[in-house]
């Protein structure tokens, strides 16, 4: 028997678990489709490896959604700091000194009580799992993956791989970089992989939760640091730390070989002085980094959301809340639609989604890319360039700020004349 949905979302991460509850909580009757189940939580054991940097409209949505209460009832760190440093040495760099190219983002200067929080995916995961299950029209099929998709007049119809057929208005690709939904629905993707990759590490180290997370800029990439939970319940005196260490895929695999000992001291010899004394390595992992982006958002009844339609290098975080944002966007349209009575696939309701959505995602990816250009370039006018920007920025607190609210999601908007900058960078229309 075929079973009749508004909408089929596949994908249940955390930009798929979010719409579908959003979407429940809208009154559409809702299909999640997912080949794992919910991830499990228990507080005694190591954080997850994969964690996130959710800025403060993320949390905004969750609490929305129901599921920020959740989340802090498992585990969230707060940061009230970052701060961003040029560690390349170069016989230019003495032009300027490093008090003077450190840039540092206080919530106190930005009015607001924290910038934001780090948490273990697993855990957003699962907060959002409980809270899709909570909603009535909410239906989550695990251990499933879409065999076919089969498109009509009125509706598609899906069958997975057990064989069950399900009917909906509208499918949701929310299944990550290399999604079958997107390639099932004929949309293309541009992609451009970096020389780069990135290996992260779970770390314990000595001391207290620490209260900001940084990056110091090698020309081989950004070694950063982002604070989690404390460890005081099994190892007194420490704390859990999430860090990031971006360069070639070669010396990653090096790294990856060496026991956790040696590993440890590497990480403490070649990290920022400002990295405090680790004690123990718990888990280690390392993927390529891909700015990819898919040539359209939608195709007859098919939607693309979060990294199905986009990845950018995961220079600052960013990737997961763009992606929850356009969960926000396609939630809020749907519910548009469905109050005027429209076909939810209606092409001026999705062209409306993929205006919105795609201008904000590219420009976040070209700025990704310049940073990324210019602070893994080691030419001495960049160097000399990188350090003058820092410098600029550490002096125009005003200006650096309300950038710095707009990319942490505390305003909804980037400053007027930096969004007519970067809308007239030349390629950005091209992404």
């Amino acid at each position: 028997m075929t079973q009749a949905f508004d909408v089929v979302v596949v994908g249940a991460g955390m930009v798929g678990a979010a719409l579908a509850t959003g979407l429940g909580r809208d009154g559409f009757k809702v299909a999640v489709i997912d080949r794992s189940s919910a991830p499990d939580f228990a507080p005694e054991t190591p954080p997850d490896i994969r964690v996130s940097a959710l800025s403060a409209g993320t949390e905004r949505y969750l609490q929305e959604l129901g599921a920020w209460n959740r989340i802090l009832s498992m585990r969230a760190t707060p940061y009230q700091r970052l701060a961003v440093w040029d560690e390349a040495r170069h016989p230019l760099s003495n032009l300027m000194p490093r008090t003077l190219t450190e840039v540092q983002f206080d919530a106190d200067g930005l009015k607001t009580s924290h910038l934001g929080h780090i948490v273990e995916n697993s855990v957003t995961q699962q907060a959002l799992w409980q809270s899709a299950e909570a909603e009535p029209g909410v239906t989550i099929m695990a251990g499933q993956g879409v065999s076919t998709l089969t498109p009509g007049a009125e509706s598609v119809t899906i069958t997975l791989e057990d064989q069950q057929t399900l009917e909906a208005r509208l499918v949701v690709g929310a299944d990550g970089a290399q999604s079958a939904i997107r390639t099932m629905a004929g949309i293309g993707v541009s992609r451009n992989q970096y020389s780069q990759q990135a290996m992260v590490i779970s770390v314990r180290y000595q001391g207290p939760v620490e209260n900001i997370t940084w990056q110091g800029f090698y020309p081989s990439g950004p070694r950063a640091f982002l604070p989690l939970h404390s460890a005081e319940a099994t190892h007194p005196g420490e704390s859990w730390a999430s860090l990031v260490w971006y360069d070639a895929p070669e010396q990653l695999a090096r790294l990856k070989g060496l026991s956790d000992e040696a590993l440890r001291l590497e990480i403490q010899r070649a990290f920022p002085s400002q990295l405090p004394l680790l004690t123990h390595i718990e888990a280690r992992a390392s993927f390529p980094i891909a700015r990819q982006h898919a040539k359209r958002y939608f195709s007859g009844r098919v939607v693309l959301a979060g990294d199905s339609a986009h990845t950018i290098n995961p220079l600052a975080g960013q990737g997961v809340n763009l992606g929850f944002q356009d969960a926000q966007c396609l939630q809020a349209l749907l519910k548009e639609a469905k109050r005027a009575h429209c076909d939810l696939a209606d092409p001026q309701w999705l062209r409306s989604y993929e205006h919105q959505r795609r201008p904000a995602n590219r420009r976040m990816m070209m700025t990704m890319d310049l940073f990324y250009h210019l602070f893994s370039n080691r030419t001495p006018p960049l160097h000399l360039l990188r350090n003058l920007g820092l410098g600029a920025a550490r002096a125009l607190p005003f200006a650096r700020n309300q950038v710095a609210r707009y990319a942490m999601g505390i305003d909804d908007r980037l400053p007027a004349p930096l969004a007519r900058l970067t809308d007239r960078i030349p390629g950005l229309r091209q992404l």
